[in-house]
């Protein structure tokens, strides 16, 4: 019998960050990956002469709190160092038909307002009064993070950040009289967060937005899988070990529920607490049913899926100067309502196109550059009478239409220049995460199951003694910076419990 301290379930980024911090503090730490590489979503891929990012769009790396952890925070206390490259526009945005637009905008808080002015001349004043909300909202996090929640001096002293906590993105934006146009604009990043701002909590929304407008959008120079080795080496650094094609397959309880352990390999492994990046799904499935407490059943049976994507990896045999292209980030949209582009995901609603090589030029070969397709999909899209025959085939041409309405769009030929082409689809993420579905973002955040409400019942969910969770279906969604954040979370609970004997 192998003993620890902790064990973490799943080397994704929550959980690489949750270990670190564990080992950083003395403890005995333990990571089991099923696969043969860290980093679950951050890792990279080769095809032909192509390294192709896996899933990292862009990384926000700082808080617009200083009291709030982010993932430089994090970083800097495991010593871990990674290089990043800053691109200076946010996004491109072409939305097309009769309301249509095509904006370009720049990160930095004066930078943005003046470009959310040329497209919009006019709402420069209540955009501004938007963002400044951030002020009151961080120190409402700050002050819940220091003192708990009460509602009466949350009230008092903070009455914005009550409002943003219980209304939805577009309800905040149209209380602060933003303009429609203005308002579709800046909804653009619904996507990032898996659901649109009708059904979006305005603070997370605008947490996000305050967030990237503060620091440029950055990504590694040397992709993701640069994140998620620096942290295997922290990890190591401080005395942790981690295991590969370590598949945990069932979760170890004592007689009196507690979670004791997991198998492994056919091993049994124990620990005085458990932390699993894994959802909780499956965590339940891989559980004797009697150790599952029915409220947390029932709460993961009520939960929907969130967002999964079909990803479209191009190499191309030109530069992106020779292609046309100049924008590191580009959001296509058929429709100026975010709601609308959600329920007509499937049917060019909305998508992205991002070229790496924008922000960090030798990320392919010399005289070549990559295009990265981000199609939205919900797991409940797959079509029902896919058969395996028939898989490739449906793939292939969905991922068709999408680069031939690209080139459309931008005028541009993408076709004859490709070199080099992979395709994932819900089918893909289901085989390499494990997720129900094949979803990305865990539970969907929306309606009543938003960052808030989850923030609120914390303490309530989980009830089953020493598991611990954390990863994109934990209470911030999913995303990278959520990742490492909640890993962060974990830990703090997991140390704070180990030193209180708990």
């Amino acid at each position: 019998m192998e003993q620890y301290d902790v064990i973490v379930v799943g080397a994704g980024n929550g959980g690489l960050a949750a270990a670190s911090l564990i080992a950083k503090a003395g403890y005995r730490t333990l990571v089991l990956e099923k696969h043969n590489l860290p980093g679950g979503c951050a890792t990279s891929f080769v095809r032909g002469r192509f390294e192709f990012e896996a899933a990292l769009h862009e990384l926000c790396v700082e808080a617009t709190s200083e009291k709030q952890d982010d993932v430089r925070k994090i970083f800097n206390r495991l010593e871990a160092e990674v290089p990043l490259a800053y691109e200076e526009n946010l996004f491109r945005v072409i939305c097309r038909g009769e309301n249509g637009y095509d904006v370009r905008l720049r990160s930095g808080y004066e930078a943005f307002l003046d470009s959310m002015e040329e497209a919009v001349p006019g709402c420069r004043e209540s955009v501004k009064k938007y963002l400044d909300l951030i002020g009151e909202l961080d120190a409402a996090q700050d002050h819940i993070d220091e003192k708990g929640i009460n509602p009466a001096v949350l009230f008092k002293k903070f009455p914005d950040f009550l409002r943003a906590a219980s209304h939805s993105a577009d309800d905040l934006m149209r209380a602060i009289g933003i303009p429609e146009k203005a308002q579709s604009i800046l909804n653009t990043y619904w996507g990032y967060l898996g659901a649109p701002t009708d059904d979006l909590n305005g603070l997370h929304y605008l947490s996000l937005l305050a967030a990237f407008i503060k620091t440029p959008p950055c990504m590694p120079l040397h992709k993701s899988h640069e994140l998620s080795v620096s942290m295997v080496k922290a990890l190591q650094r401080f005395g942790g070990e981690i295991r590969y094609n370590s598949e945990v397959t069932r979760f170890l309880y004592d007689e009196k529920g507690a979670c004791v352990g997991v198998t492994a390999n056919g091993r049994d492994y124990y620990a005085k607490k458990i932390v699993s990046n894994v959802i909780p799904n499956n965590v339940f499935n891989r559980s004797d049913e009697r150790a599952v407490p029915k409220q947390a059943k029932k709460l993961a049976n009520a939960r929907r899926l969130g967002m999964t994507f079909v990803t479209v990896y191009l190499g191309l045999d030109c530069t992106m100067e020779e292609l046309g292209m100049d924008d590191y980030s580009i959001f296509i949209t058929n429709d100026p309502d975010a709601r609308r582009q959600y329920e007509k995901r499937l049917d060019y609603g909305m998508y992205v196109v991002n070229c790496l090589n924008k922000v960090v030029p030798d990320s392919s070969p010399e005289g070549t550059c990559t295009l990265f397709f981000t199609l939205p999909f919900m797991p409940e899209d797959m079509p029902e009478d896919l058969t395996p025959d028939r898989y490739k085939k449906w793939k292939n041409d969905y991922a068709a239409r999408y680069i031939r309405d690209f080139e459309q769009v931008l005028g541009v030929d993408v076709m004859s220049h490709i070199e080099e082409i992979a395709i994932a689809t819900p089918v893909t993420f289901a085989r390499y995460l494990a997720t129900p579905g094949g979803c990305i973002y865990g539970y969907a955040n929306m309606g009543w199951d938003n960052v808030v409400s989850r923030t609120a019942l914390k303490d309530t969910e989980n009830r089953i003694p020493n598991l611990y969770f954390c990863g994109g279906h934990g209470l911030r969604g999913d995303g990278y910076p959520s990742g490492y954040i909640t890993g962060a979370m974990a830990a703090n609970d997991v140390i704070r419990d180990l030193k209180e004997g708990k």
